[in-house]
């Protein structure tokens, strides 16, 4: 018996696996484009599968779409949407512009399930479910594409902001049980004035809710959609009513804030918000990484760096060296990000290369925003669990460096002047004194004084030694 099954489309003839559930044009994407063995992400699949759902119940209400038909489309659109058939998507990432074989791969495998719903087997002739004229009418891949990338974006939002909002409360329990601390601060990586271990470790978690804000403004103008421009904006061949029918109804379904667009022109053409959003995930990736690399030199050691900061050993660290233990939860999350920042380069690279009326990188774009998503949300999920929730504070290590450090000297500045500081400074680093002694030694201050002037903590707050306001 064959293991295969004959399909048409408009170029004739393709042999398609018997138990395949798309058909001719998905099948020669499949022989053209074998470059990767990518498929789309869920992501993707859900928001063009639930663009089709919506069509057949808008086309369904607006009496185009006959209700046999349109109600056999839902079903099978509901079923992709709870999970199953999703090993039928099967073109790679990597094809025609615009992702007309993405298009056509949703509306065959909706289409051969719709027509089984209603009797009619995969090799049965003249199904009654066309993939073309039912499942995708009123639609074109030039705005169907677009749509499902804001979607698809738009789905796993939420799942992203709360995942970066754990990792900066993980972040914040830290710093409020560190704050206590006194640490050398540095800059330059030279010694530099006092900071609270809070102080530093706390401003990472601030940073992060700062990216969290922008990636949450940049998501915004992904709730514009287009879906009804069709093939070149004009909504050639679509109800008038469709374009806002179909926003009011993928809002209903998706439970997501949707917007009809103002220009569906500009929606085909241009693809700025997705470019805006894949740079909002590039800064919260750069942050992240400078946080990862603080991290690294903070633990760095144990014995021959700074040590201030222990991470947790979730695994051997060599296979020559026995002991050794690396930080490679920090390691992976630089790893993660830096990926994301490539990504992000190829979605600007794709979102300038559109022409007139219409962006033929759309399915660049699709790929690389649904797995920029997917990493951050893996690696920052992992960095968390195993990482941050774990890290011990070394306070003998944090405090020991702090008290050797020169530049102390800098909080009595108001007191002994710049110059006669920089003498100390020198002074207690070349001969190993610490800098009370010197200034004791130089009978620049009294005793009682410097202690006051000395104290750490205080230097932590700010301020001028010695001042308070209408003292």
């Amino acid at each position: 018996m064959s293991e295969f099954r004959i399909e048409k489309d408009s170029l004739g003839e393709v042999h398609v696996p018997k138990t395949a559930y798309y058909a001719a044009q998905t099948q020669r994407a499949v022989e053209n484009f074998p470059i990767t063995g990518l498929k789309p992400y869920t992501a993707f699949i859900w928001s063009m599968t639930v663009i089709k759902r919506a069509a057949a119940e808008v086309h369904k209400d607006l009496g185009l779409l006959d209700e046999n038909l349109a109600n056999a489309i839902i079903l099978a659109s509901e079923e992709i949407l709870s999970g199953k058939l999703h090993e039928h998507f099967v073109v790679d990432p990597f094809q025609a512009g615009a992702g007309t074989s993405h298009n056509m791969n949703t509306n065959e495998v909706i289409a051969n399930r719709a027509s089984e719903i209603l009797g009619f087997s995969l090799e049965a002739p003249n199904k009654p479910v066309h993939a073309n004229n039912h499942v995708n009418m009123a639609q074109s891949t030039n705005d169907t594409i677009p749509t499902a990338i804001r979607l698809g974006v738009l789905w796993r939002l939420d799942e992203l902001l709360s995942t970066l909002q754990r990792c900066a409360d993980e972040i914040k329990v830290k710093a409020q049980e560190w704050d206590d601390v006194v640490k050398s601060g540095r800059t330059h990586l030279q010694d530099a004035v006092p900071v609270r271990m809070g102080q530093e470790v706390g401003a990472w978690a601030k940073a992060i809710e700062r990216n969290i804000e922008k990636i949450r403004f940049a998501a915004e103008g992904l709730r514009r959609l287009g879906i009804g421009g069709t093939a070149a904006g004009t909504g050639l061949n679509a109800h008038p009513e469709y374009h806002s029918r179909m926003v009011k109804k993928l809002t209903e379904l998706t439970g997501i804030t949707l917007y009809e667009s103002d220009d569906l022109f500009e929606s085909m053409q241009s693809m700025q918000d997705a470019v805006f959003f894949s740079s909002a995930l590039r800064t919260m990736a750069q942050d992240f990484t400078r946080i990862a690399n603080d991290l690294r030199l903070l633990a760095s050691g144990p014995t021959t760096g700074l040590a201030e900061i222990t991470m947790p050993t979730v695994q051997p660290g060599s296979s020559i060296m026995p002991g050794k233990v690396n930080p490679v939860l920090a390691e992976m999350l630089n790893q993660a990000m830096f990926h994301i920042m490539g990504n992000d380069h190829t979605v600007m690279l794709c979102g300038q290369a559109g022409q007139l009326e219409l962006n033929v990188m759309m399915p660049m774009i699709a790929h690389n925003l649904n797995e920029m998503m997917m990493v951050m949300i893996g690696a920052v999920n992992a960095f968390t669990n195993k990482a941050v929730k774990g890290l011990i504070l070394n306070r003998e290590r944090a405090e020991g460096w702090l008290a050797n450090n020169p530049i102390l000297v800098t909080a009595l500045n108001p007191i002994i002047g710049y110059e006669n500081g920089a003498m100390v400074a020198k002074k207690s680093l070349s001969e190993g004194k610490s800098v009370r002694e010197v200034v004791l030694e130089l009978g620049l201050m009294n005793e009682d004084d410097l202690a006051t002037a000395l104290n750490a903590y205080s230097m932590t707050e700010g301020g001028i030694v010695g001042f308070s306001v209408g003292g």
